[in-house]
């Protein structure tokens, strides 16, 4: 019953960051989601594909973040850890993969607006020209975000574990 509360609150979180982060991004750059993905949303509205593809994007990172943290956090003779233990580790993860994209989005855009970085083909014909610099924030936001959030949960479930001995 406590793993699967601390699975639940895994997906919970990865996909409402997803979709907050999505959100943000799509308004940002809507081609990064409706040319840079594959057309699943017949749409350019970036409010649905913000949500569609917070929720297609992240659900899997819930999910494999949810097993590993309810192993640390349960599993073995050592004294569990609750899953209202595990909220603020999970915020505190959320918080500093949101700040980390969010600064990565700006170099990514710096770095496109100094022309040090640019898009390669086929994307860069298929994304009109002045949004080249939007698309590449978004993108290395992305990538920042699953980056920051892998090595990040992986760091909690770490942490977790080890809590657990000192109990």
């Amino acid at each position: 019953m406590h793993s699967a509360a601390i699975l639940l609150l895994s997906e919970f979180a990865a996909i409402g960051y997803g979709i907050v982060h999505d959100q943000i991004t799509a308004r940002v750059c809507v081609e990064y989601f409706s040319i840079g993905h594959p057309p699943i949303f017949p749409t350019d509205d970036p409010t649905l594909l913000g949500l569609g593809w917070g929720i297609i994007a992240t659900w899997w990172v819930g999910l494999i973040l949810g097993f590993g943290l309810a192993l640390a956090a349960r599993a073995g003779p050592r004294p569990p850890r609750t899953v209202l233990s595990l909220i603020r580790p999970i915020l505190f993860l959320l918080m500093a993969t949101f700040l980390s994209a969010a600064m990565i989005g700006v170099v990514g855009y710096c770095l496109a607006q100094s022309d040090s970085i640019s898009l390669l083909e086929p994307t860069s014909s298929r994304v009109p020209r002045d949004k080249h610099s939007l698309f590449l924030a978004d993108l290395w936001a992305h990538n920042a975000s699953y980056m920051v959030g892998s090595l990040g949960g992986l760091l909690v479930m770490v942490r977790v574990w080890r809590s657990r001995c000192l109990a």
